[in-house]
């Protein structure tokens, strides 16, 4: 039986744009969750010569190929249920009951992580173009062991 991954990846809002200071940062991930506004297939394509992915679509992801992409997935880490979306804002069920730790989401490019009902809300933020004066972001969550960890990397330190 497969390893559950502990060291998990978490990246939104590419936009058709997949940084190599982004790749850099996933590397070590044994599961990657892309939140949508993924922009191209070679991204996905991409990130996979890392680690599996889970990726949904988000409201970008109009193209032919992203309708191949789901708008909500579950993604396991052992006991761990995480659910993947793109806008939080259209989260159609409460996640503590129907037995989520975590939601991960994308859409408002802004990085966060907050907590309500003991579940986990991250949003890893954009990793694709900046937009107005936002950090561009993922974001690295260890779940081997309890307390959780969660990192978020800035790609453009400096804000170049």
């Amino acid at each position: 039986m497969a390893k559950s991954p502990t060291r998990i990846g978490l990246i939104s809002d590419t936009h058709g744009l997949l940084r190599k200071e982004a790749l850099q940062a996933l590397r070590g991930s044994e599961l990657i969750l892309h939140a949508g506004d993924v922009g191209k297939p070679e991204i996905l394509e991409a990130l996979r010569e890392i680690a599996p992915v889970v990726a949904v679509r988000g409201n970008v992801d109009t193209q032919e190929w992203a309708g191949k992409l789901p708008a909500t997935a579950i993604a396991e880490a052992g006991a761990i249920r995480i659910y993947v979306l793109h806008d939080v804002k259209k989260l159609d069920l409460n996640p503590a009951a129907a037995g989520f730790q975590m939601v991960v989401s994308g859409h408002s490019h802004q990085p966060v992580k907050t907590e309500r009902s003991g579940v986990w809300y991250i949003n890893p933020g954009s990793a694709g173009p900046r937009r107005f004066q936002l950090p561009v972001t993922i974001a690295l969550l260890s779940v081997g062991e309890k307390p959780w960890g969660l990192e978020f990397v800035d790609l453009q330190p400096g804000g170049e």
